[in-house]
């Protein structure tokens, strides 16, 4: 696959579950934050759609190797995806203050 050409993001339910998690959490101490953090988050995920190698593999003793890539949004946000063919797939969206040693 060319790295000019665009890749198909999908972001699985779990993901979405995790955001979803993230963003009622800070919608109970600031809403406009949290309307605000998910346009940044939703950004850079969407972003994965041009040259989604840029980011390095997820190397942890946790996960098979070379699995998957990470990406870090902001300060606190982990976004674990995989490479097939021509699409992304997020698979998750880890607040990186938590253990996340159970994946």
């Amino acid at each position: 696959m060319s790295e000019s050409c665009n890749y198909k993001v999908i972001i699985s339910d779990t993901a979405k579950q995790m955001l979803g998690i993230h963003i009622r959490f800070l919608a109970q101490v600031n809403k406009s934050a949290a309307v605000t953090k998910k346009q940044k988050i939703m950004a850079a995920l969407r972003s994965l759609s041009k040259m989604p190698q840029r980011f390095p593999f997820f190397d942890e003793m946790c996960v098979p190797k070379n699995k998957y890539h990470k990406m870090f949004i902001e300060n606190w946000y982990l976004v674990l995806y995989q490479i097939q063919d021509d699409t992304v797939y997020v698979d998750y969206i880890l607040d990186c203050r938590k253990d996340y040693s159970w994946l």
